[in-house]
């Protein structure tokens, strides 16, 4: 997929594998910052995301398993899919332990493969747009439900390493009613990509 790439991205990781997610989600989730996430060899660097522990209040997990949740209480390294609003699609990392129902949504990326598919999913130009927020960031790497329950080490997904030294900010999660005191947001600082600003 290299010819997908921008002329300034940078060099692609070693693979992270399904074991990366057997580990706390807050061990997992400043481990993503700087990753990249490709989707059919769509995708880009992941400079934000959020963490939900199956004991959080704001957790889809936190009453339960349902149909919709369910791949939440599978083993740890899948793909959790669901439409926010009735409206966008958003992709979550399953972590932690089987029956565990923990995950870390996806929140922004910075464009570096397929951008000229990411534009024409989004009929937009500018890349900072492309991928500032979660259901931006489906719609642009094609992701919907049947990307969901899927392992995130095979295809369609793949994910690699960050390969330079990052600093990850962390804050308040964004868009909720519930535990909204808790710092479980994660971010890149400096990206010029993220959904929303971090307070200073």
């Amino acid at each position: 997929m290299a010819q997908n790439r921008t002329p300034d991205a940078p060099r692609l990781g070693k693979p992270l594998k399904r074991a990366l997610f057997g580990r706390s989600v807050h061990a997992v989730a400043p481990d993503l910052i700087g990753a990249t996430l490709l989707v059919n060899g769509v995708g880009g660097i992941i400079v934000e995301l959020e963490a939900y522990h199956h004991t959080d209040p704001a957790a889809h997990s936190f009453n339960g398993p349902t149909p919709r949740n369910m791949v939440m209480f599978g083993p740890p390294g899948f793909s959790y899919v669901y439409r926010s609003y009735g409206i966008h699609w958003c992709v979550n990392f399953v972590c932690e332990k089987e029956g565990s129902a923990s995950a870390v949504l996806i929140r922004a990326l910075q464009p570096t493969h397929g951008i000229a598919a990411m534009r024409r999913r989004r009929g937009l130009h500018d890349e900072r747009s492309l991928c500032s927020g979660p259901g931006k960031l489906c719609e642009a790497l094609g992701i919907t439900i049947k990307q969901s329950a899927l392992p995130l080490d095979v295809p369609p997904f793949a994910l690699h390493a960050r390969t330079g030294k990052i600093e990850v900010i962390t804050g308040v999660r964004i868009g909720i009613t519930k535990a909204v005191d808790f710092p479980w947001r994660y971010g890149l600082k400096g990206s010029k990509f993220l959904s929303k600003p971090f307070p200073d």
